[in-house]
């Protein structure tokens, strides 16, 4: 490519001859038009075309790759300024010998021999047309570098996204196993159930989170799974109320990003408490918009902590970073509260 790189953008060869056949034309016509002698300017064109051809590829596949892109500015300059004066000697001899003794009739005088005014002016003149040409190909090396970028860039953030996602898995099924762990060695009757939501559960975040987005409806009802299971797990000490209010019905929204939320509202507001427990969520969908609300007490011991709600774990730390890559800033909004010892975690997220 075109900084250090040895690969470049490629055109075609047909573009190539689209561009060359279009010049020759309108070289043809200007010159034709300018002496009035079509005929004239046809034979000339035909024998200058392949000289600028020739300097034109040499500077563009070998000269810049091997000399500008390798930092050698000033044997590029002499080598380019040598390669121009070669084709100029080869041209002013080519058209003396096989079109015409006056070989510059644009010029302020006939000459018949290599003058000084003949070889600047006709090496501008290549130089011109050797510019031209670079500056296209400068700019589509350019265009292919910038989509390089982006396509790394994105390729970049699907990894991490993905990497992100398949944290959450492990992090909750080795909770939940090890919950399994504990009631089987109490030989508890409801492990037969644990396992089968815990089953359910494996199912959707192995085979239904691949995509992008999921439904918010299948989102709700994971969650739905989740708190069945941790039900059974914890007996009439829990309590968990769901209010689902507005259109749920075509929305869409990134994979088991609330369910983050509501695991670690059980791992920091169940867990670590003993006693009764409440767990409040709300799903609101108004517009564009899901408004997630989720409550959990805080832990005794972090009680006269100001700083709980910035020690969440690596599943909020997770779900933050899951947001930023996801989605723009205008589209979610998340916020965190600590009222009269309830952690409060708000959402506004975009899911259209």
């Amino acid at each position: 490519m075109i900084f250090n790189s040895s690969k470049s953008y490629k055109l075609p060869v047909r573009y190539h001859a689209y561009f060359w056949l279009s010049y020759f034309m309108l070289n043809t016509l200007r010159w034709g038009s300018y002496f009035n002698d079509y005929v004239y300017s046809l034979k000339t064109t035909l024998l200058g075309f392949p000289i600028h051809m020739a300097l034109c590829y040499l500077n563009i596949l070998v000269l810049m790759p091997y000399l500008v892109y390798r930092k050698k500015y000033f044997l590029y300059i002499v080598t380019v300024l040598s390669a121009i004066f070669v084709m100029v000697v080869l041209k002013f001899n080519l058209t003396y010998l096989l079109i015409t003794h006056n070989v510059w009739p644009e010029g302020p005088q006939t000459i018949n021999t290599l003058t000084l005014n003949y070889t600047i002016d006709m090496m501008m003149g290549e130089l011109y047309v050797m510019t031209f040409v670079t500056a296209i190909k400068i700019t589509l090396d350019l265009l292919q570098e910038q989509r390089r970028v982006t396509d790394l860039e994105k390729s970049q953030l699907e990894t991490e996204l993905l990497f992100l996602k398949s944290q959450i898995s492990p992090h909750f099924f080795f909770n939940t196993l090890n919950n399994i762990y504990s009631l089987s060695v109490e030989k508890s009757n409801k492990t037969p159930k644990i396992v089968l939501k815990l089953s359910e559960l494996m199912r959707y975040m192995l085979y239904e989170t691949k995509e992008k987005k999921q439904t918010l409806e299948n989102e709700i009802m994971c969650i739905q799974n989740y708190l069945d299971l941790e039900r059974i797990r914890n007996g009439e000490r829990l309590e968990v109320n769901m209010y689902i209010s507005g259109d749920i019905h075509d929305k869409e929204i990134s994979p088991v990003l609330l369910l983050t939320f509501v695991e670690n509202a059980f791992k920091h507001g169940v867990n670590k408490n003993t006693g009764n427990v409440i767990i409040d969520i709300n799903f609101k969908v108004k517009g564009d918009f899901l408004y997630f609300v989720i409550s959990n007490p805080m832990p005794e011991f972090t009680v006269h902590k100001d700083n709980f709600n910035k020690s969440s774990g690596i599943g909020i730390e997770n779900v933050k970073k899951r947001l930023e890559l996801a989605y723009n800033k205008n589209d979610y909004k998340l916020s965190f509260k600590n009222k009269k010892n309830i952690f409060v975690v708000k959402l506004a997220i975009k899911v259209t």
